[in-house]
């Protein structure tokens, strides 16, 4: 092993995180202990390291000493043998960045030292410390050399129809996890034995299994249906089209693009020209709607499951038309009951699992954390989503997401002449762009069609993808560089590598254009090279697309490729041959020989003959409920709860376009109803989107839970500044247990009656998804179990924005002198059914009778929301959706801070009781009809909203909404008493302290954020909530922020040139671009790898701002690389120390940025003591929008501002100041800290946010010229960006001053 080196690194985990894991090994072993977890990079040789590079190597990768005499049994946790992870294969690039050509590979494993642990328990022990699918434990470190072994290519096999027959097909079919119908399988040995007279190969089979299982070619969307016995005139796809035939104005594309696209505006759009200049450019630009489910891996590995469902669908948005560009997203989960330990609710009965998912705790803690991962190191926001948890006996039947829903969509925005893909030519190349093969996630589209349990656990395991964001990202950079060309854009067309890899991709993308393809096998780009011609053609490596490029564009595309250092491959031609031809030149055979329509044609059309089920449920008797008990177990439900764990972990405005997040008002309440962006960074069109679902209630009345999923999307949404009705377009995605008893007729009745209503309120529905395996079964010490997912309807909202600045909120208006009220429009009619409500589910009812909403009231609301808007009456707004009116309202005094004085007279009114005598002496004798009346009143989830109005506006609504027959009630004011005061019949009938209120709410939130973070941040953030005098956020400045001091300079007409720099995997490009454009300076996009080429040098530039991102996907630690990359390249530390030496230059570092540039200090003059920053905290990423001063510094580009205070964005995961010594921290040049909301130097959380001392979070050098900071003032430079802000702001953001601070000094 003389060509294998061993560096120890630092500790593996934090205390907590060690303690987490010590807790779950003793709870197999009580006897064990964790005496230590280190890396342990392993670093594979091709030449021999002279002195000089050992040292490099050892100051790359923070080598630490000898751990000295090793105490307990090694475990050491490495890559799965035979694969190169994408840790590798980025610290590899790096290390080739600084010189270290020596170097072959780098690997980095956990080396785990454990006492206490016999060896027959040995295997147990490695199962909870890796992940099966991609890691090994091995014992000694000798081992570790199989890590390097090169593995001989296995061939393909083939089944033996010809001899077998048809039971040799079946028998792979199994074996394979194939999921082939029946009809599939008489197909197949039709074609084989009867046509071709030949065996298939392994590589056809799985190809034809992926291609045309129930995820990717919907059979039961386009099947036959005869139901209790009658033939239906209509296919469920069929209806679901009607609705975009009856309404197609707005729409461009529908159905036939991984997204669709909506029409948007001529808007100005920043982005490099050819030499790199950041120029704005007036283009008609449209909108892209997406939404996806990622079910099933979620179930089965929970983070890499709803991270890949992220991944997958921004692939989607980046793969409409010719190339589009991913914009913002959402996430949303259904699961069954979380049974938190130590927190357990009453309707909460354990009902068990099969051992191979995860439980609906873990996937809630793992599988936010997975989605937030890819959209935060991928670089979009996600704004939006939703969460239920829902599991239940109906009718005698256990309903629930044992297979949860993990929903994965959002917006894009597309060149419109790139709308649609060119239908190209034979003889255009075949290319695969991204990362490479590996051997993970195989039969995923199989594997999603089947029932969870049925499939074999090895077969489950293999599906589940594993993701690598920061590659994604590359590949988004060359496909924005090829849109961005125009009318020379090499991509003819697209398409992204999701369920069945490319062997689904590829045929797809030559199909359509009509055409056949040859493909070489051994030019797809493989990390696994034992594997088989099957697993390279048909493995769900993540990160991948296919393009049609012609021949004479490849030179252009390589070139693109070569700057982003994003790896691409030509696999192959297209053919007018119509065949499907993959050759494999190591073996000398063709692993796949056929006509292409025998792959994508029609196999036998399906035909689905079911029955119906009536449903009989127990009336819900609220008689003996205590109400203060029935409204702590609605806020406590996570349909109701406080999302705030969800949020605070996902960035929410990388990319600077955010005009409206979760988070509202100056206590960051997340209660926002509607996601807002900004089409531009100029002027105010944007794009909205917001979800509707209201899956419990198909257990009563499936058809109803369709039209209130839709209603509740549209009061959502309405809280938008949107034209009209028909300019939202839907996403419909649908999951069903098919086959199970009843559930088809549902299924079918559903569709019909959402196409009925949409097409009855002048909407389409032109993008949506289905996943109808939505039933997990099991064997519990020999008793059949099941779990039924109820159908489950989830509706995403999309729409464009007349104004982002009108968007309306929960947060009330408290103005001097203005008496308020709060206006209940009530959709249901009085009708206050409480079916599948909330209420019913907090003890363990669904209710009988289902809450509904007509088509024709939902667009006489939205009109009205709309009008009242444009005429500045509407305060406040929030819909009523799950905990009903109580929900509502409670949301928005938390919002607001302030109490609520609620009269329940009209809403509860009985018109019975008023005849009844002597119920004044025996009030009792009428408890249960009171009760009745009132929890319907508080808690019926019939759509609505509550709206905050001028108490002298009120005859302007109720004429308007009597004239369109919607009822109404007053139900209250604001009060200043700080409480939620509920009347009836001038009876006070429940009342609490708003803040206590607050915190109820709020628990299932900490309760999770407790156990997956650091316990006591989430200790102290549940804490601060009590804190009744807590003001909020807010803005006191030094300076005027309307004023432009740039504006003499711009004036005349000088811009001088700013580097906006990025290394691969920096997302911030954009926004920091805008922020310098728009104070003057000439911003040029530079790529670290266009200096190392010697493209462009620093000394033409005058400012050097460094973004935020992922470099590298932080791989050495946050910004480490990109920093090294630097400072061992002799070229690049010589040419960057070079322009930190110039008298007239400046930089600024911000979030990656700033941690690159500290880890610069060495040769930035008056930089030596920074700190270097690390792991929050919280030991969390950080998303928050928290106070800051500015502190009195020499920093040129916080000039005049001292003493500000003011909001800013914090989106990071490493951000915790560490200091080489105490008085390096006294000598620094501290520039911001972190507040907290009385101006008090911040040291809890989250006001600090990542728990840097004294609140440190930016600093310069004693000439000011070069700052770094943490937060984003880039993406917070103009008003409409920050989540909130004061009336009085304009246009410009108080951040806005610091780039034109550097304008100034520029001259």
């Amino acid at each position: 092993m003389t060509d294998i080196l061993f560096l120890r690194g630092a500790s593996a985990f934090s205390a907590f995180r060690l303690q987490g894991l010590q807790q779950r090994i003793q709870a197999l072993l009580p006897g064990a202990r964790i005496v230590s977890a280190d890396y342990r990079h392993i670093v594979k040789l091709n030449a021999t390291l002279d002195d000089g590079a050992r040292r490099q190597l050892g100051a790359l990768l923070e080598e630490h000493g000898d751990e000295g005499q090793a105490k307990g049994d090694l475990y050491l946790v490495t890559p799965r043998i035979g694969t190169i992870s994408p840790w590798s294969s980025k610290a590899t690039d790096i290390a080739w960045n600084c010189g270290l050509s020596a170097v072959e590979r780098i690997e980095r494993g956990v080396a785990y030292r454990i006492e206490g642990v016999s060896g027959e328990l040995r295997a147990q022990v490695a199962a909870l410390l890796h992940d099966r699918m991609i890691e090994t434990v091995l014992a000694d470190f000798a081992q570790a050399a199989e890590l390097f072994r090169h593995f001989a290519p296995k061939p393909m096999t083939s089944v033996d129809l010809l001899q077998g027959g048809r039971d040799a097909l079946v028998e792979a079919n199994g074996r394979l996890g194939l999921a082939l119908s029946e009809d599939e399988i008489d197909y197949l040995v039709d074609l084989f034995v009867e046509k071709t007279k030949r065996n298939p190969t392994d590589v056809e089979l799985m190809m034809f299994a992926q291609a045309n299982s129930e995820h990717c070619r919907h059979k039961i969307f386009n099947a036959d249906w005869v139901i209790d016995g009658r033939p239906m005139d209509k296919t469920l796809f069929g209806m679901i089209r009607e609705t975009h035939k009856a309404h197609p104005e707005g729409t461009v594309v529908a159905y036939s693009d991984n997204a669709s696209v909506i029409e948007g505006a001529a808007v100005d759009k920043l982005y490099p020209d050819a030499d790199g200049a950041w120029r704005f450019r007036n283009e008609l630009t449209h909108i892209l709607a997406k939404v996806e489910t990622h079910n099933h891996p979620t179930a089965i590995s929970p983070f890499p499951g709803a991270s890949t469902g992220s991944g997958g669908e921004i692939r989607d948005e980046g793969a409409t038309g010719r190339g589009s560009k991913p914009k913002a997203g959402l996430a949303g989960f259904s699961v069954s009951n979380l049974e938190i330990p130590g927190f357990e609710q009453p309707w909460e009965k354990h009902y068990g699992k099969p051992e191979r998912i995860a439980s609906a705790l873990d996937i809630m803690i793992e599988g936010p954390l997975g989605a937030a991962a890819f959209n935060n190191e991928f670089g979009r926001p996600n704004l939006a989503g939703y969460f239920r948890s829902f599991e239940q006996s109906v009718q005698d039947e256990v309903r629930g997401y044992h297979k949860p829903i993990m929903i994965a969509g959002g917006l894009g925005s597309i060149q419109a002449e790139q709308s649609f893909k060119t239908k190209f030519g034979p003889g255009t190349l075949m290319i695969q762009l991204g990362g490479p093969g590996m051997l993970i996630g195989l039969g995923g589209g199989a594997a999603s069609s089947m029932a969870t349990g049925t499939n074999t656990a090895d077969l489950d395991f293999a599906s589940v993808q594993r993701g690598n964001p920061e590659i994604e990202r590359r590949c988004q950079e060359v496909i924005d560089a090829c849109w961005q060309k125009g009318a020379d854009n090499p991509i003819l067309a697209i398409h992204d590598v999701g369920a069945g890899g490319l062997s689904n991709a590829f045929p797809e993308l030559a199909d359509s254009a009509e055409l056949g393809a040859h493909f070489e096998l051994r030019e797809v780009h493989i990390e696994e090279p034992g594997m088989s011609p099957r697993e390279i053609w048909s493995n769900e490596s993540q990160e991948r697309y296919v393009l049609a490029i012609a021949p004479k564009d490849l030179d252009v595309f390589r070139a693109l490729c070569e700057r982003e250092r994003c790896p691409f491959a030509v696999v192959g031609t297209a053919s007018n041959d119509g065949r499907l031809v993959v050759s494999d030149s190591h073996f000398g055979n063709q692993a796949v020989d056929m006509e292409m329509q025998v792959l994508l044609g029609k196999p036998p059309k399906m035909t689905r003959n079911v029955s119906s089920r009536q449903v009989f449920v127990p009336p819900f008797d609220v008689t003996d409920i205590e109400l203060a008990d029935a409204c702590k177990r609605v806020l406590a439900m996570p349909a109701v709860a406080s999302k705030n764990f969800l949020i605070t972990i996902g960035d929410r405005s990388v990319g600077g376009m955010t005009a409206r997040d979760q988070m509202v008002g100056p206590w960051q309440v997340p209660v926002a109803d509607v996601a807002v962006t900004t089409m531009s960074f100029h002027g105010y069109l944007g794009e909205a989107f917001a979800m509707g679902e209201r899956t419990p209630l198909a257990t009563l009345d499936a058809p109803a839970s369709g039209r209130m999923a839709i209603g509740e999307a549209i009061t959502n949404i309405a809280a938008a500044d949107i034209r009209s009705l028909g300019d939202v377009k839907l996403s419909a995605n649908w999951m069903a247990a098919a086959g199970h008893r009843g559930e088809d007729v549902k299924l079918y009745k559903t569709v019909e009656a959402v196409s009925q209503f949409c097409q009855q309120a002048g909407i389409a529905i032109p993008v949506g998804k289905d996943s109808l395996s939505m039933r997990t079964a099991w064997t519990d010490e020999g008793e059949s179990k099941q779990v039924v997912s109820p159908l489950s309807l989830i509706v995403t909202a999309f729409a464009p924005v007349q104004d982002v600045r009108r968007t309306l909120t929960p947060q009330l208006q408290l103005i001097d002198g203005v008496e308020t009220e709060l206006l209940l429009i009530d959709l249901g009619n009085n009708a206050n059914r409480l079916g599948g409500s909330v209420l019913a589910q907090a003890y363990n009812s669904v209710a009988e009778h289902a809450p509904d909403v007509d088509a024709q009231s939902l667009a006489a609301f939205f009109r009205l929301i709309q009008q009242w808007r444009s005429e500045d009456l509407i305060l406040a707004y929030h819909d009523r959706a799950d905990g009903g009116l109580f929900a509502t309202l409670c949301e928005m005094a938390f919002a607001s801070k302030c109490g609520l004085s609620v009269m329940l007279d009209t809403v509860a009114y009985d018109q019975y009781m008023n005849d009844v005598d002597g119920l004044d002496k025996r009030p009792d004798s009428l408890k249960g009809r009171f009760n009745d009346m009132l929890f319907k009143a508080l808690f019926s989830e019939e759509l609505g909203a509550v709206i905050q109005i001028r108490r002298a506006d009120r005859s302007r609504f109720t004429e308007q909404l009597r004239a369109a027959r919607l009822s109404y009630h007053f139900v209250g004011e604001p009060n200043d008493r700080d409480e939620l005061r509920f009347w009836r019949n001038a009876k006070l009938v429940f009342s609490a302290p708003r803040a206590e209120l607050l915190q109820t709410w709020s628990e299932t939130s900490y309760q999770i954020a407790r156990l997956r973070d650091d316990a006591e941040c989430a200790r102290e953030e549940f804490e601060a909530l009590a804190d009744v005098a807590n003001p909020g956020l807010s803005v006191a400045l030094s300076f005027d922020a309307s004023e432009d001091i740039a504006a003499p300079f711009i004036a005349t007409g000088a811009r001088p040139k700013i580097a906006i720099l990025r290394e691969q995997g920096v997302n911030s490009q954009a926004e920091m671009a805008a922020a310098f454009e728009r104070a003057g300076f000439a911003p040029f996009d530079v790529h670290m790898s266009d200096l190392q080429a010697g493209r462009v040098h620093l000394a033409d530039f005058k400012g050097l701002a460094a973004c935020g991102g992922f470099s590298y996907g932080d791989v050495l630690g946050a910004g480490q690389g990109w920093a090294k990359s630097i400072l061992f390249n002799p070229m690049l530390r010589e040419q960057f120390e070079a322009f930190f030496h110039r008298a007239d230059t400046f930089a600024l570092g911000v979030c990656n940025g700033c941690q690159m540039m500290s880890n610069l200090a060495e040769i930035i003059p008056g930089a030596d003591c920074w700190p270097r920053f690390q792991r929050n905290r919280s030991e969390q990423f950080e998303a928050r929008f928290v106070m800051v001063e500015v502190q009195d510094s020499p920093s040129i580009l916080l000039a005049g501002m001292a003493g500000s205070r003011m909001p800013i964005v914090v989106s990071h995961g490493e951000g915790r100041a560490v200091f080489q010594g105490i008085d390096a921290q006294d000598n620094a040049r501290v520039a911001l800290r972190y507040i907290d909301n009385t101006g008090a130097v911040a040291a809890r959380y989250p006001f600090n946010p990542n728990g840097s001392p004294d609140g440190i979070t930016g600093l310069t050098t004693p000439d000011g010229r070069f700052t770094i900071m943490m937060p984003h003032p880039e993406r917070t430079a103009r008003t409409v960006q920050m989540s909130w802000h004061p009336d009085t702001l304009g246009e410009d953001s108080p951040w806005m001053r610091m780039f034109r601070n550097a304008r100034k000094w520029v001259g």
